[in-house]
């Protein structure tokens, strides 16, 4: 594993050298936001779809529920292996496009859905421009960003996402079903036009042999002015050029210029790295980082929490953004393993002390203490942020060798998003057969196991040169 030697720069990411990494970081993450916002708007209303005033005439069933539900799940997975694809053969920046055409559909799907099928499409649609975005927009960020603030402008995707939940819930709340719809639609299409003003990665470019653009978008992204000297040998003497220079060589020699064979898969060393990821995404969604947030209402009625629980499920989400601020402010100083392994032990802690409130707490310990499952929810959202959730994109990227990283990073986010939907289907499962306790249990259970697998063999990766 290669890192990058040159001196460490102490500077903030609001520095000049790093302006359009942080603006083009902003700039994409307005997909992610819509993605966010689109998962958001699932739970209010569906409250109204299943009621007799849905839109649609008749109210949903439990069955069609659940399928509007989870079909955003399999788009995802499509899009995962779709957008994979197609990531070295058009370029980052063209995928980027695409990415906005399924979301748009969904939206304009919802406002003139005439029955559930409308649900159907659009969900999976909406799933196809989310798995889309966790392939795409890592690996555009991590190409781009500088490796002290790679970190950083990674982990801002779940934070993102977070908000973009939080906001989706809230319009969906309190805004009529029609007008939701009219208003959203609008920024996928103020996210294409963004994208319009932002290169292509340096990296691909020069995969393609398209040196001289490469260099420019380069400079573009570092904020660096080109060479401006006539004089040939003078120029490459200009402290821009030999760093284009030294990164093109870097480059190069990670082999990225030569073809993909199964003999880049089919090594020990790459075999390791793909079951370091495997073990980081089975704890990440069997820890119940994902599944366990959207049934909070119903573990706040297990545990006897008086609150009201649209009430409690946003406090939960603004524990969850603030350990996504605190993991985008120090991934960078404390490195992915201190922060993922202090995240997956203190959630495991947490999911421990909700199976044991649910063992051993009376019914009037719980009626007397209804603040207790509240402060926990928001502790074990708040730290799953940190670290488990927040992460996990950065980290896979970080481990796929160069040359295979595009087609590793749809495989990763195909099983990541495969796993989503069975965690999904077993977590009420469990929580109605099994009971809360064993439920949590497990989950518990799963963060012990990955604290100890990737404790004892993941790597750190804070300052690995993404050119290897």
């Amino acid at each position: 594993m290669t890192y990058d030697s040159s001196p460490s720069q102490k500077l903030s990411v609001f520095s000049a050298r790093y302006r359009w990494q942080f603006i083009a970081t902003m700039t994409v993450h307005i997909m992610t936001l819509t993605h966010g916002i689109a998962v958001g708007w699932l739970s209010p209303s569906l409250r109204l779809l299943g009621s007799d005033e849905s839109p649609l005439g008749d109210p949903l069933t439990i069955t069609q529920a659940s399928w509007v539900g989870s079909l955003i799940g399999l788009g995802s997975l499509t899009g995962n292996i779709i957008f994979g694809l197609l990531l070295d053969r058009l370029g980052r920046k063209v995928c980027m496009y695409f990415l906005a055409i399924p979301n748009m559909i969904y939206w304009i799907l919802i406002y003139s859905a005439q029955d559930v099928t409308y649900l159907y499409a659009g969900r999976f649609l909406a799933g196809m421009s989310g798995g889309g975005c966790y392939v795409v927009l890592p690996i555009f960020i991590a190409e781009i960003a500088d490796n002290s603030v790679r970190g950083a402008l990674s982990s801002m995707a779940m934070m993102y996402v977070s908000i973009g939940m939080m906001v989706g819930f809230t319009l969906a709340s309190y805004l009529s079903y029609y007008l939701m719809p009219c208003i959203i639609v609008a920024l996928p299409v103020v996210f294409m036009l963004a994208v319009i003003g932002l290169s292509e990665t340096p990296q691909y470019l020069l995969r393609r042999g398209r040196d001289d653009q490469a260099e420019k978008s380069f400079y573009f992204y570092k904020n660096l002015t080109p060479p401006t000297s006539s004089d040939k040998e003078a120029s490459q003497h200009d402290a821009a050029k030999i760093e284009f220079d030294t990164f093109r060589l870097q480059v190069l020699s990670g082999g990225v210029s030569e073809s993909i064979s199964w003999r880049d898969f089919i090594n020990v060393p790459t075999l390791k790295i793909f079951g370091l990821i495997f073990v980081l995404i089975i704890c990440n969604q069997l820890s119940g980082s994902f599944a366990i947030f959207n049934y909070t209402s119903h573990i706040f009625a297990e545990l006897g929490n008086n609150l009201d629980p649209n009430t409690s499920t946003i406090v939960v989400g603004a524990a969850q953004l603030v350990g996504i601020f605190s993991a985008v402010a120090l991934v960078d100083r404390l490195g992915r393993r201190v922060l993922l392994l202090t995240s997956m032990g203190g959630m495991g802690l947490g999911e421990l002390s909700i199976a044991l409130l649910k063992c051993f707490a009376s019914e009037e310990f719980l009626n007397q203490n209804g603040w207790l499952p509240l402060v926990i929810m928001c502790l074990v959202g708040c730290i799953a942020s940190l670290g488990v959730i927040a992460l996990i994109f950065i980290i896979i990227i970080e481990l796929l060798p160069a040359k295979i990283r595009s087609i590793g990073t749809s495989l990763s986010m195909a099983t990541f998003s495969g796993f989503i939907f069975v965690s999904l289907k077993i977590y009420p499962t469990m929580i109605y057969d099994q009971g809360l306790a064993a439920t949590m249990f497990m989950s518990a259970g799963m963060c012990l196991f990955g604290f100890i697998v990737l404790g004892l063999f993941l790597p750190e990766t804070k300052g690995k040169l993404m050119t290897h």
